[in-house]
């Protein structure tokens, strides 16, 4: 029956210790701002090009010379003599997201061109019609419409003037 307590006291214990182990993991920051005014977060100290005042927060107790010359001296160490010991070079960019957003713009490009088209298809549709019944206007030919009660009314000289006028309008506005 003992072994039971023993064993919730040794769990908790194991907590306590990786809680207090991941806080002061936690409280070993470094903040600085980069020449290009971003602002970096990261467990280890600045790069040395970075100035005294440029570094925001840092971890309790850590000078910044001890600890560049603790960061520089493994380095030095582990290079071999004559090659300089060198970071990956960050650019800022994400190289995915840029992609992405290239993909983007080209599809929004591709559905503006699309709506343009279509649109240009509807104008030159119109205009041809416009102009087809000009022409039938204009023909001389006996016309007629349906009334709103379903009775055809023949064209007169003021009704024939009044659509040709519409017509020459639309042509007008479509076929440019």
């Amino acid at each position: 029956m003992t072994s039971k307590p023993a064993s919730k006291i040794l769990a908790w214990a194991i907590g306590f210790s990786v809680l207090a182990f991941t806080a002061t993991a936690a409280l070993a920051q470094w903040q600085w701002v980069e020449k290009d005014g971003r602002k970096i977060f990261s467990d280890r100290p600045p790069p040395a090009d970075i100035q005294e005042k440029d570094i925001l927060k840092r971890p309790a107790g850590a000078p910044r010379a001890a600890v560049a010359a603790t960061v520089a001296a493994p380095a030095a160490a582990a290079s071999p003599p004559g090659l300089k010991a060198s970071a990956p070079k960050l650019s800022g960019k994400d190289a995915e997201l840029e992609a992405k957003k290239k993909k983007a713009d080209e599809e929004e490009a591709a559905k503006k061109k699309a709506e343009e088209d279509k649109a240009a298809k509807t104008r030159a549709d119109n205009c041809e019609r416009a102009k087809t019944g000009l022409a039938t206007l204009q023909s001389g030919v006996r016309m007629s419409s349906v009334n709103a009660k379903g009775e055809r009314e023949i064209f007169d000289d003021a009704k024939r003037a009044a659509e040709t006028k519409r017509a020459q309008e639309v042509i007008d506005a479509s076929c440019k």
